[in-house]
């Protein structure tokens, strides 16, 4: 089940695209962030789905608001995928443990050995504060994403 509104994001440290270390609680106190779990690079939807987010990162910088894509994938594969469509934004290899924070989010599909579509929104204070998950096999929309953040920015005022 995945986690709740209004609830601590658990902390983690993941790799990203070029092998830094990256830990969700460092932005704590700076910035929001969005966590953006997909189920694996260079598939259809999910290339659609972040090159529509690529496409609209002002979005989340006007919000001062960190977008972080996290997968399965490793950070080799997502380096390329990065790469090639051009993605300006971190993304995190939840690579070994496999899914292992993709598990603690709750989104986790065993049967499938990778992350459900599911989109968390985290204050500065590391508050989950809005979130949505997808069916299987169904995209995220723009407008859901516009959602979230504005809920985020109502709660920083």
């Amino acid at each position: 089940m995945a986690l709740e509104n209004d609830t601590r994001a658990p902390d983690f440290e993941l790799v990203n695209q070029f092998g830094e270390t990256v830990q969700l609680g460092s932005f704590r106190g700076k910035r929001a962030v969005a966590l953006v779990f997909f189920p694996l690079a260079f598939s259809g939807r999910c290339t659609s789905e972040l090159c529509e987010l690529r496409d609209n990162l002002a979005l989340f910088q006007n919000g001062n608001v960190e977008l972080i894509g996290i997968s399965v994938d490793s950070k080799f594969t997502l380096r390329a995928w990065a790469e090639e469509e051009g993605y300006d934004f971190t993304l995190l290899a939840d690579f070994w443990p496999h899914g292992q924070v993709s598990k603690e989010y709750g989104v986790f599909l065993p049967e499938k050995g990778f992350a459900n579509r599911a989109t968390f929104l985290i204050d500065i204070d590391g508050i989950i504060r809005a979130s949505f998950i997808t069916a299987p096999g169904e995209p995220r929309s723009l407008d859901a994403y516009r959602t979230a953040l504005e809920s985020v920015q109502h709660q920083l005022v």
